[in-house]
């Protein structure tokens, strides 16, 4: 038995360190501690992140220079259809990793 403000410290603990409810207690039980898990995540998982932190940075110049009314020459059209193409290949790229 515990008060509500109790259940949830005991709630946040356990999700900080990666377990469920049950282990968190019994752990702590038997071991007078818990062991924190670290997720790594998987190289994949950041190479996606990187590309989209790219392709954000790109986008953003591109909408800095529209609403300074500047119009796009030849060259940073061109860009905004690689870009455009590497978005929908990184939609793909994540489909095919979430298969």
């Amino acid at each position: 038995m515990c008060t509500i403000s109790e259940r949830k410290i005991i709630e946040d603990k356990a999700k900080l360190s990666n377990i469920s409810i049950s282990q968190f207690l019994r752990e702590l039980a038997l071991q007078r501690q818990v062991d924190r898990k670290v997720k790594a995540l998987p190289k994949e998982v950041l190479l996606f992140t990187a590309t989209l932190n790219h392709i954000a940075a790109n986008m953003n110049q591109v909408a800095k220079k529209r609403n300074q009314n500047d119009e796009l020459n030849a060259i940073e059209r061109a860009g905004l259809i690689v870009l455009s193409t590497d978005i929908k290949n990184l939609a793909t790229d994540i489909k095919d990793f979430l298969k």
